[in-house]
């Protein structure tokens, strides 16, 4: 689980690091600083940052977690004033300055709010574009579990026709009656047209999924590390999936088909080698087919569309020694 993004109140993730957004002499806040003061331990917590004094604007530093967690990272983000004054820049550091410090600590995991995304007046869209592009060019050199927690349920709602096609997509074909396929046809994806499919893709329905997936990274030619930092799955539970029997999550196959940026069809074959389906019968699966079909292949922003419609993420699955 490299990075997901979830509705929660940031002081209930259990991550061995949480991050305050703070102001710039540290002191307790109202909104996320204040929760964080409170279940941190109010008085122990305002001790810790009162040695400190004081943090730069884009910069960050870090305290003892007390009742919450290992550690609290406390950052300060701009005040959005319309753009102009490198408030991007400032608020992409304060992404990388706290991840860089947790990585000083050796954290495993970490958690963000939505920085300046409240009081300060940042857009929210713009907001989560930076911390997005901050959290990902992070995680494609280094290994740590990081999630951003959106209060607001409805966040993607301020882009109300982000997902607008999407949505009738998923209206119409939960509510169209289901047609059944013989093994020789593929349904496209517009709901229009049949074509068959290739003969050379049912030679390959012998191969184990492991097997399989690998045949694909070849063709594809890319390396293991490109596939699971594109999957957004951890370099352990991928390091499992090499093995022959091993039966991934439908979450990590679908992840892995988005990875190697499968059409429909190879996803299809990939997904059923792990015991699964993709069907017009969930709007999981519709979001995926979706995607897929209109060269969606960002596994943020198919997660932002999951986490928009209620669906569990990809990348959600995390190995377990």
């Amino acid at each position: 689980m490299p990075f997901t993004i979830v509705h929660n109140d940031i002081t209930k993730i259990h991550t061995d690091i949480i991050v305050n957004a703070a102001n710039s002499q540290l002191l307790p806040g109202g909104g996320v600083c204040g929760a964080i003061f409170e279940a941190a331990g109010y008085d122990k917590l305002r001790k810790a940052c009162s040695e400190i004094k004081h943090c730069n604007t884009g910069n960050a530093v870090i305290t003892n977690g007390f009742n919450l967690c290992k550690h609290i990272i406390h950052t300060v983000g701009p005040v959005y004033k319309g753009g102009k004054q490198n408030e991007d820049k400032l608020l992409y550091s304060c992404y990388k300055a706290s991840l860089d410090l947790a990585k000083s600590v050796e954290a495993e995991s970490i958690a963000f709010p939505l920085i300046s995304a409240g009081i300060y007046g940042y857009p929210k869209r713009e907001a989560l574009n930076i911390a997005t592009k901050a959290i990902t060019d992070f995680l494609s050199d280094n290994d740590m579990d990081v999630v951003l927690v959106i209060y607001d349920k409805h966040f993607f709602e301020i882009d109300r026709n982000r997902f607008s096609d999407l949505k009738q997509c998923i209206d119409k074909k939960l509510d169209k009656e289901e047609i059944i396929l013989d093994d020789t046809i593929f349904f496209d994806a517009d709901l229009k047209s049949f074509k068959a499919l290739p003969s050379e893709l049912f030679k390959k329905m012998e191969s184990s999924f492991s097997e399989y997936l690998f045949q694909l990274i070849d063709a594809k030619k890319m390396s293991d590390k490109e596939v699971y930092k594109k999957a957004n799955i951890d370099r352990k539970l991928f390091s499992k999936i090499k093995r022959p029997k091993y039966k991934p999550s439908k979450l990590t196959a679908v992840a892995l088909a988005i990875a190697l940026e499968l059409e429909m069809e190879e996803t299809r074959i990939l997904v059923e080698k792990a015991g699964y389906s993709i069907t017009h019968s969930n709007k999981f699966d519709i979001i995926i087919e979706y995607c897929i079909t209109h060269k969606i292949y960002d596994i943020t922003e198919i997660n932002e569309a999951l986490f928009e419609f209620d669906q569990p993420l990809l990348g959600a699955e995390k190995h377990n020694s």
